[in-house]
This record gives structure tokens, C-alpha cells and sequence, in this order.
């Protein structure tokens, strides 16, 4: 589909199609690829380990597995491997999260250039994002990008932990890719 298509008329669109899963960039719907195993496992893993640290912490957050909307502009809708957003509880109706602090991709060949990039710049374009990490499936390593002022530091983390403040949690490597 080469057709641009408003967030409204995007919706209606997608809940149309009979199967698979997309995501809006620049107005047009783009199908998102089918995922191996090793990604769905570090998804729900990363996804498990948010959670758990929110609800240890008391937090005002929620974490999402994939299927939440970042709205990035009025022509780009991106669905990410995990997210923390902070605030409000979101409503059960909500297919969009409001106030995304922390972002997850797990990169797959397909779209590793897309989240490394394009996906860097918009996802920071977002006053609320703080941390986007980057989670590398076939080698144990995430690549941390992180709000610091008006700039974005970068790090690579293969072992230990990785601090995300906000919202004031930590993720271990070890509990990500296991023993």
C-alpha cells in the first residue's frame, strides 16, 4: 500500500487486515516481518523484567510488551519490542502510550538499520523518552542510548546492569539472555 493514510484512517485500516502486524511510518503502513524465536524469548524476558522492577519499585509506571503505539508526529506510529510509560495508569481502551519513558527494540536483520537510526531520531523526539535501548539477539549486548540534557550518550553494555533513571530501575544482562 503506497496510499498515506491519516492515524484515524490508519486504525480503521489495520483492524481490517486479516493478519500480521504494522506499524506507520511517514503516513503509509508498513508490515512488520515475522519474528524468530530467539527475539520473541528476549521481548517477553525484557518485557518480564520491567514489570517486575516497576511493581519491586512502586512506581506510577506501567510496562507494555509489544502491541503499544508510540505516537512519534502525526504521520509516524511505531510498535516497539517493550515499553515503561510513566504517569497516569493508561486506560484499557488505549492503543497508544501516552508518556513513554523507556523504549525496547530488539534488532532483527530485517530492521536493524531502521531502529538504529531512523527509529534513534524519532523515538527522541519525544520529550518523555529518556532510554532506548537497543538489544542485539545473537550477541549478548544492548545498545543503551540515553537522555542526558540536551544531548543523547550512547553506550554499549555486554555484562552487568543497566541503570534506567528515570524511572529508577535496573535491568540485568543476566536475567535478559539468561544463564
Amino acid at each position: 500500500m503506497a496510499q498515506r493514510l491519516s492515524r484515524p484512517e490508519y486504525h480503521r485500516w489495520a483492524a481490517d487486515q486479516p493478519k500480521g502486524r504494522y506499524e506507520r511510518v511517514a503516513g503509509t503502513p508498513v508490515a512488520m516481518a515475522p519474528e524468530r524465536w530467539v527475539h520473541a524469548r528476549l521481548k517477553a524476558r525484557i518485557w518480564r523484567a520491567l514489570d517486575r522492577e516497576i511493581r519491586q519499585a512502586n512506581l506510577p509506571c506501567q510496562a507494555a510488551p509489544d502491541g503499544m503505539t508510540v505516537e512519534i508526529d502525526d504521520d509516524t506510529d511505531y510498535e516497539p519490542d517493550a515499553l515503561v510509560n510513566c504517569g497516569d495508569p493508561i486506560p484499557d481502551e488505549a492503543i497508544a502510550a501516552p508518556n513513554p519513558v523507556v523504549v525496547v527494540e530488539v534488532l532483527s536483520p530485517r530492521t536493524a538499520n531502521l531502529d538504529a537510526g531512523g527509529k534513534l531520531a524519532d523515538y527522541f523526539r519525544l520529550a518523555s523518552v529518556r532510554h532506548y535501548l537497543l538489544v542485539r539477539p545473537l550477541r549478548r549486548e544492548i545498545i543503551h542510548h540515553r537522555r542526558t540534557g540536551d544531548q543523547i550518550d550512547t553506550r554499549v553494555v555486554s555484562d552487568g546492569l543497566i541503570e534506567l533513571d528515570p524511572p529508577g530501575i535496573t535491568l540485568s544482562l543476566d536475567e535478559i539472555y539468561g544463564d
